[in-house]
């Protein structure tokens, strides 16, 4: 029996004890966003009550309330451990290592796509100097290196010890590359020492952007180009039966999630405050058709879990989700927008 039975939708609604029809279909449509028509309510409990898992109580009047059996409590049970298995076989559980995670998601065709567009904006040349602002492992150091020549200077700066280390290390004989260990809000640079900068996923947690935007503009010199590549968490579609399921992970993911969840449609606004000529705004769409390939930038499983503790959906509601997004044709995107400013005079 599937979750997304008629016979599983009653037996979750009587969880918490007995209800009548009435109220049995209202507490389905709270979990599931829809009513089930009376034949098919009504059809269920009759199923329901000649297997023995549903048994009637007695009532008034019309009302005529139905309980759970041992062994209708069984069952649904036994549904949620097969449910967990699928789920642990499908979703990753723990938080992976920060560094790990990164190095993962710069693998993926996803990554690949909107970095060659960042990559062709920042238009790096040689003999420039370049500045990744949040830099983490180094990632894209050694590729800004290769555009700048030996004779040009990459400068890679991260609030983490730990990223600037292993950006070192990744680094180590490249003579154009230093890293630094700094605060993106206030570098340690001078002014109008930089041709171009760039910041990727960077902004979506950064304590103040604008900060960081009027940091990038006093250490770019005049004409000088910043390229950001930062997400519109807002814009993650995953396909679901029930699109309300699907929109309250969205809004969990862009409230709680990430701290500036839809700071990649804000570029283009801010950009111009801090002292930048907004030339180009590239939107970069990463559609997924695996699951478990869009589990590992989207954490689908913890981020549900979160979602159940922040009250944003609701236990059934989120063991259905999963279920559904485990066992059926998958479907995600979500936004990325590269934005490309120059610093003006």
């Amino acid at each position: 029996m599937r979750t997304n039975d008629a016979q599983m939708l009653v037996l979750c609604a009587l969880t918490d004890g007995p209800l009548h029809g009435y109220a049995i279909n209202a507490a389905i449509e709270q979990v599931s966003g829809h009513r089930l028509g009376p034949g098919s309510l009504y059809g269920a409990l009759a199923r329901l009550e000649a297997k023995q898992l549903v048994k009637p109580l007695e009532g008034k009047g019309r009302q005529r309330p139905v309980c759970l059996t041992p062994a209708g409590r069984e069952l649904l049970e036994q549904e949620a451990l097969s449910m967990a298995r699928l789920s642990g076989r499908v979703f990753e559980s723990a938080v992976p290592d920060e560094i790990s995670y990164l190095d993962r998601l710069a693998a993926t065709d996803t990554a690949r796509s909107y970095k060659s567009v960042m990559l062709h904006a920042l238009d790096a040349r040689p003999g420039q100097t370049v500045l990744d602002l949040g830099c983490g492992p180094g990632t894209d150091l050694n590729t800004l290196a290769k555009a700048v020549s030996p004779s040009g200077r990459v400068i890679g700066i991260d609030s983490s010890q730990k990223m600037v280390e292993q950006a070192q290390r990744r680094t180590e004989g490249l003579s154009a590359v230093e890293v630094q260990l700094g605060d993106i809000h206030t570098l340690p640079l001078e002014d109008g020492g930089i041709d171009r900068a760039r910041t990727e996923r960077v902004l979506q947690h950064a304590a103040d952007p604008a900060r960081v935007l009027a940091e990038a503009r006093r250490v770019l010199r005049p004409g000088g180009r910043l390229v950001m590549g930062e997400p519109d968490w807002d814009s993650l579609t995953i396909d679901y039966p029930d699109i309300e399921v699907s929109r309250a992970y969205t809004r969990h993911v862009t409230d709680k999630v990430v701290r500036n969840g839809v700071i990649g449609r804000q570029l283009a606004r801010l950009a111009p405050d801090a002292g930048f000529a907004v030339l180009a705004v590239v939107p970069v769409t990463s559609v997924f058709r695996d699951v478990q390939a869009a589990d590992q930038v989207l954490g689908l499983q913890r981020n549900t879990e979160r979602a159940v503790s922040a009250g944003y959906l609701s236990a059934l509601a989120s063991q259905r989700w999963l279920d559904h997004l485990a066992t059926g044709p998958f479907f995600a995107a979500v936004t990325l927008h590269v934005v490309v400013a120059e610093a003006t005079s």
